[in-house]
């Protein structure tokens, strides 16, 4: 049963009634580009099978209701809150992620009081975007609700008809009619960030909430962040996923001082943003702590470049996925020692490349793995993490999935 069929099993199950609707979407992959959002940068994410599903249906009394079922099945129900009574703080745990962008839609014009059930499959704590996977299918539903459908993202289409070119993408998009009068799957993302910083108090980019909106079937979404730029870039590697179990959180304070250093020494440098620098920059007249983050902004744009054309080119990926996981480790410091020992332990048995994905501080790992070393990979990584005592990992393939969106 799929996450969007128990959704709305669970919702009779509790309401009594079937939901007026059932939206999801998607976990994600970052395959690289990693900090690299929130500097202005380049990314290269695809979606995950795994999916957060949300029935739904309107309310007449202006609450907003939420109730989540976990696989043992018991419901944690969230205190109903009417919408207009909506501010930050008011709401935290779990509910502050649906709450926030009921919050952020009624300030942008879209009030919907509603009900909602919530299952799904995305591993929590993972790196796997699990937070938002679940805020863009709680958008969505309430869109829906509204009878507010987004624009479809033009460029989906262009990868189906094979376009390979962002600039010709771009400007195709630019003339293609709009099937819908909503807002664009971007102005979603949008709301969706602004929620989870500053309803949840999570300084997150907007590359999670773009992937899990935009990622189409069969590709990894090539998104430069400054120009709004798109493309669906054709990938079938196969991608093995190794999650830590070791979780992390975005609200927690390392990742808002990784974020802050980098606003800071764009400041220092004279720049918008860390998008603006080169190679040839001299970090030297940065403090001493500022200047990996810099240098690893910089090359991380590189990298997330370099295998742009290599997929283009049809050649190995390996290389620019492992130095980029360096670069995480020594100039970012956002690993951890599973992390690393996934990756080295992957590297060892064969992978082609390898590297931490998502924020960092635990979660997961993924190593790009040929089919004839897959079982040996596999033997290698549960070997490493039980020599050294460490929690037996999760590991499962990884195929690039379709984005949010309605399933009933």
């Amino acid at each position: 049963m799929t996450p969007a069929d128990r959704a709305a099993e669970r919702f009779r199950g509790v309401h009594g009634r079937a939901p007026f609707g059932v939206w999801s979407a998607p976990g994600r992959v970052n395959l690289i580009g990693e900090h690299t959002d929130y500097n202005d940068g380049f990314v290269l994410p695809f979606a995950l099978p795994h999916r957060v599903a949300v029935a739904a249906s309107p309310r007449t009394d202006g609450r907003i209701t939420a109730i989540t079922v976990g696989d043992d099945g018991v419901p944690q129900r969230a205190q109903p809150v009417p919408v207009a009574e909506l501010t930050p703080g008011r709401v935290t745990g779990w509910a502050a992620y649906v709450y926030g962008v009921a919050w952020a839609l009624r300030d942008a014009g879209y009030p919907t009081a509603a009900d909602l059930v919530i299952t799904g499959d995305v591993p929590t704590g993972a790196g796997l975007s699990s937070s938002h996977a679940l805020q863009c299918a709680v958008a969505l539903a309430l869109l829906g609700l509204g009878g507010v459908t987004p624009a479809p993202d033009p460029t989906a289409a262009l990868a189906a008809a094979g376009s390979r070119d962002m600039s010709q993408a771009v400007s195709n998009a630019a003339h293609e009619p709009l099937a819908s009068s909503g807002p664009s799957l971007d102005q979603v993302a949008r709301w969706v960030q602004r929620s989870e910083n500053e309803f949840v108090g999570a300084p997150t980019g907007l590359l999670d909430q773009t992937a899990s909106l935009r990622c189409v079937v069969g590709h990894a979404l090539f998104l430069d962040v400054r120009a709004g730029a798109a493309e669906h870039i054709p990938f079938d590697a196969p991608v093995l996923v190794i999650d830590t179990r070791v979780r992390h959180a975005l609200a927690d304070s390392a990742y808002g001082d990784r974020r802050r250093g980098c606003e800071r020494a764009a400041a220092l440098l004279g720049v918008l943003s860390l998008r603006e620098v080169d190679t040839g920059v001299d970090l030297g007249r940065l403090p001493e702590d500022l200047r990996p983050l810099v240098r690893h902004v910089v090359t991380e744009n590189e990298r997330v470049l370099a295998t742009v054309a290599a997929l283009r080119a049809g050649t190995d990926i390996g290389e620019p996925l492992t130095a980029s996981h360096a670069s995480l480790r020594d100039d970012y410091r956002v690993s951890c020692r599973e992390l690393d020992v996934a990756v080295e332990a992957a590297l060892g048995a064969g992978a082609l490349g390898a590297r931490m994905t998502g924020g960092g501080f635990g979660g997961s790992a993924i190593a790009v793995v040929p089919p004839a070393v897959d079982e040996a990979v596999r033997a290698a990584v549960r070997a490493a993490f039980a020599e050294r005592s460490l929690t037996a990992p999760r590991l499962f393939a990884a195929a690039p999935s379709a984005g949010a969106g309605r399933d009933h």
